[in-house]
């Protein structure tokens, strides 16, 4: 080998060296942490159907973590990674913001709602379910209305944003309630079933699956009144640009391929586990459009 052309292969491997050390150090926030870790961590719901909640495994399965492995693939994909490791941590309505600040979790993958105060805090992935606020009563209470829960005890899981809403509908409607909290949907739901509330409000797809998730389905309703309308998505942390890039476009995908109305039905018209049941949900139109055209629009 001739001097020349020797000097010419260390000089080029020094210069891919070098590029691959600026690549490493442009890096930056989620994208670098993981990175250096080796490791992506995921907050999950133990109880938020079809969302995010555990199978009779006691692993984490749902629509929102099925979207959220699109997100782990294209990490691995990015950085090259593909023994990168997951951690699935679970998170409740009141600790999942505070953990995603503080770097427990890299993203949360359950059923949050994308409000316009939470974005002060967090950032969102592309929104890809909307609900409705309301509550679900038992059939023999005789409560048709949100006003019929005037002077009544309501429950409601710690940390979401159905009691703002009730309160603005108190002092628009006059009806004045009791709330007692639950630490997670199954708790808020049962405090309902076992009479220590007359009803359960949430948003209108979770009280499906508690309702669907119940010994006796059959004994209770969702109310046809909505407080709000809300857009969900997964929360990662704010100021990430690069990592917010990659959420986007890997939601994004698969809204715009359709791919996103496979899951849909696998999650909302068919039965999932772990009872089989089936919540039959169907698309609306509204949410349709969503998936035609991705956003991370909050309320």
């Amino acid at each position: 080998m001739g001097w020349k052309k020797w000097c010419g292969i260390v000089a080029g491997g020094m210069m891919l060296s070098v590029a691959l050390q600026v690549q490493a150090e442009e890096l930056t926030g989620t994208l670098k942490k993981i990175k250096a870790t080796g490791t992506l961590s995921i907050g999950y719901r133990e109880s938020s159907i079809p969302f995010s909640y555990l199978d009779n495994r006691a692993q984490p399965i749902g629509y929102a973590i099925d979207l959220c492995m699109k997100i782990v693939d294209a990490v691995k994909a990015e950085l090259n990674m593909p023994d990168l490791k997951l951690h699935m941590q679970p998170v409740t309505s009141s600790n999942r913001i505070p953990l995603l600040k503080n770097g427990t979790i890299d993203l949360e993958c359950g059923s949050t709602t994308n409000s316009k105060t939470r974005q002060k805090q967090v950032a969102f992935g592309p929104t890809y379910f909307l609900i409705n606020i309301s509550a679900a009563v038992k059939k023999t209470s005789g409560i048709d209305s949100i006003a019929q829960l005037d002077g009544r005890t309501i429950s409601t899981t710690s940390g979401t944003t159905s009691v703002p809403l009730l309160r603005a509908y108190q002092r628009g409607k006059e009806v004045r309630v009791k709330e007692i909290y639950g630490k997670d949907h199954a708790e808020s739901f049962l405090l309902m079933t076992e009479d220590r509330a007359v009803a359960f409000l949430m948003d209108d797809i979770l009280l499906a699956g508690q309702i669907a998730n119940a010994k006796k389905p059959e004994l209770y309703k969702i109310l046809p009144e909505s407080l709000r309308q809300e857009p969900y998505s997964m929360m990662l942390r704010k100021d990430d640009p690069q990592f917010k890039a990659l959420v986007d476009k890997a939601v994004g995908d698969v809204m715009r391929s359709g791919e996103i109305l496979t899951m849909y039905d696998k999650w909302f018209m068919q039965p999932i586990p772990p009872r089989r049941l089936n919540l039959n949900f169907p698309l609306k139109d509204a949410l349709r459009e969503v998936f035609r055209h991705p956003n991370d629009d909050g309320v």
